[in-house]
């Protein structure tokens, strides 16, 4: 649910590590069941500590979030089962924690994860909660039978414009809730209430459904490896044993016949008519094509433990090529790509990009290049320069990074790296190519900490002079442009709009979309733009700048307020006021002046 309902929405109570009193552990029963801690592919490693199992985990906030999760799709099945939002008392609270902690434990998990980052009493049912919402009749009685919740998110959330729409719904909703309860410091609680209603009432599937758990929880499910499917493929081959037999005899036959023929006609012509074709399905641009064995090999056959990223559409491997050089291999989940001579056409546009700002495309790979002419519409691999201090994300937030804060010199060139690489692509090239993904994992940082924009898998080119309409939104929950998340209306000002919620974010050190402050701003631009309009610019940049903004030659009035401006305007939710990249960019640089940047409208996106 656009992201709201990510892992972090959910950190909508203060995490402490609390210990429990032996009072609260009782014979007494749950009535939540927790299978589906086993089933699900949910991102376990957020709560793996590196090094001994023993130890505690040091980043609790990320795993504690991702937990908070987790238990919530069986609070949402608690809701549908009996229509309370929350649990009778303490000691049932006591008793469903107690169980789930077994489950995780049960999953090579601490034993402390639970206890550490959870109060039972935050489970119990209680009128201080929410608008005095204790059940399912109460909701109804504040908000009425039908809401723009209810004709919003019934549809499948799969789809990530459905998933948007839903979203934005629960914003409206939560609005109406904390105006009905009369405090503010609520409506973290009001929007719990908001996704248990919506995954455990209103998602037709469920909420242990893909949908429910991807979209109302936004759990980054973990496709399963080629090894997890082996078990299944070993009973389908048993179970027809006899009729595999028989295939496999007809098939070698027609290759023996097959083969036969084609040594005939490289007997009679002297070529070989399999080979003169081949190159015609590969990009004529130079890149390198590998064999799927040497990418295995450079991966350590894709071991978990060179796994450097993971996103919606694939998974990224750090590798070491047979020359030395070092490499990352995203392995494609999930494209766009009809077959392999769309993936061959999307990579020769890759390849043909050049910008100091652009993460270098080395080349690519398809399962089974090797075999059949016919066949090869396998898996896809792509092989770019290896980025050695990884993405933008990791230095911002990640808890567990030992590398310093960054800079303000390294903000500053690194929001300038990612203006030039966006003009790049929306000015430099014929016609024009739109990023639709731009987020701080997509902004990998080299040796130098210069910026790079990576991950072209969604890029899309504009047809020349017009807007880009498309049914399928592809991006990321929190920087998508509101018109090209609602309506599919993408344009450049789609990617301009991202990049003003990336310039805030590395300006003011906070996410997209962060409910673990406890004020009443979820978006970075309506907190920001609050904070600008009263004239506290000094209180949006992030406390480390404060040596910077103290010093001689640094205003916080100057630079800084400047590029934080030029963040707002980018990240205007209305079209028509957000400037274009090369104007951004030269506000930025101080080139021309910032506009007197027009009130944001009241909507949904403002809570």
């Amino acid at each position: 649910m656009i992201h709201l309902l990510t892992a972090s929405v959910f950190a909508i109570l203060s995490f402490s590590s609390l210990v429990w009193s032996q009072t609260l552990t009782d014979s007494t029963s749950c009535p939540m069941d927790f299978n589906y801690v086993r089933q699900i592919q949910w991102p376990t490693a957020d709560c793996r500590p590196s090094g001994d199992p023993s130890k505690t985990i040091t980043n609790s906030t990320n795993c504690c979030q991702t937990l908070l999760s987790v238990f919530g799709i069986s609070l949402a099945q608690h809701l549908k089962d009996t229509s309370q939002f929350h649990l009778p008392d303490l000691k049932t609270s006591s008793s469903c924690l107690s169980d789930f902690q077994k489950k995780l434990t049960s999953l090579s998990l601490p034993s402390n994860l639970v206890p550490s980052c959870f109060d039972p009493m935050q489970f119990v049912i209680s009128l201080n909660t929410c608008a005095g919402i204790q059940t399912l009749q109460d909701w109804r009685q504040k908000l009425g039978n039908e809401t723009i919740l209810d004709s919003s998110c019934r549809d499948d959330l799969s789809e990530l414009t459905a998933c948007d729409a839903c979203g934005y719904a629960a914003l409206t909703v939560q609005k109406e809730l904390v105006s009905i309860d009369g405090n503010a410091s609520h409506s973290n609680n009001c929007f719990y209430f908001i996704v248990l209603y919506g995954a455990g009432i209103l998602n037709e599937f469920g909420p242990e459904s893909n949908s429910a758990v991807t979209c109302n929880f936004d759990i980054n499910i973990i496709p399963k490896t080629h090894k997890n499917g082996r078990t299944s493929l070993i009973y389908g081959l048993v179970g027809g044993f006899v009729f595999m037999v028989v295939i496999s005899c007809l098939v070698g036959l027609c290759f023996w016949w097959d083969r036969k023929k084609r040594k005939q006609k490289i007997g009679e012509s002297g070529t070989n008519p399999f080979e003169s074709r081949l190159p015609r399905r590969r990009p004529n641009t130079g890149s390198a094509w590998f064999k799927l064995s040497d990418l295995e090999k450079a991966t350590n056959n894709f071991s978990i433990n060179n796994l450097i990223g993971r996103g919606g559409f694939g998974v990224v491997y750090k590798g070491v090529l047979s020359d030395g050089s070092v490499v990352a291999v995203k392995q494609l989940i999930e494209s766009e790509f009809e077959g392999t001579d769309d993936f061959c056409n999307e990579v020769e546009i890759i390849n043909t990009l050049r910008h100091r700002n652009l993460v270098p495309l080395i080349g690519c790979c398809i399962r089974g290049e090797d075999e059949d002419y016919e066949r090869r519409d396998g898996e896809r691999f792509l092989v770019y320069e290896y980025m050695s201090n990884g993405n933008l994300d990791d230095h911002l937030f990640s808890s567990m990074s030992e590398q310093p804060r960054l800079t303000w010199s390294q903000r500053k060139n690194i929001i300038l790296d990612v203006a030039k690489g966006l003009a790049y692509l929306h000015y430099g090239v014929k016609p024009a190519i739109y990023h639709r993904d731009i987020k701080p994992t997509n902004i990998l940082l080299d040796a130098n900490m210069r910026a790079r924009v990576a991950d072209f898998g969604l890029a899309k080119q504009s047809r020349e002079g017009q807007s880009h309409l498309t049914t399928r939104v592809a991006g990321t929950h929190g920087y998508l442009a509101p018109e090209y998340a609602i309506y599919g209306q993408l344009t450049e000002k789609s990617d301009v709009y991202s990049f003003g919620i990336v310039i805030l974010e590395i300006m003011c050190g906070r996410k997209a979309l962060d409910l673990s402050c406890l004020d009443s701003h979820l978006l970075i631009t309506d907190w920001a733009w609050s904070l600008t309009k009263e004239g506290d610019v000094g209180l949006v940049l992030d406390h480390s700048l404060g040596d910077a903004m103290s010093s001689e030659t640094m205003n916080p009035t100057g630079d800084m307020a400047r590029f934080v401006l030029v963040g707002i305007l980018c990240a205007h939710a209305t079209v028509a006021f957000r400037p274009t990249i090369m104007e951004a960019l030269k506000m930025l640089e101080g080139d021309i002046e910032v506009p007197v940047i027009p009130d944001r409208p009241i909507s949904t996106y403002s809570i």
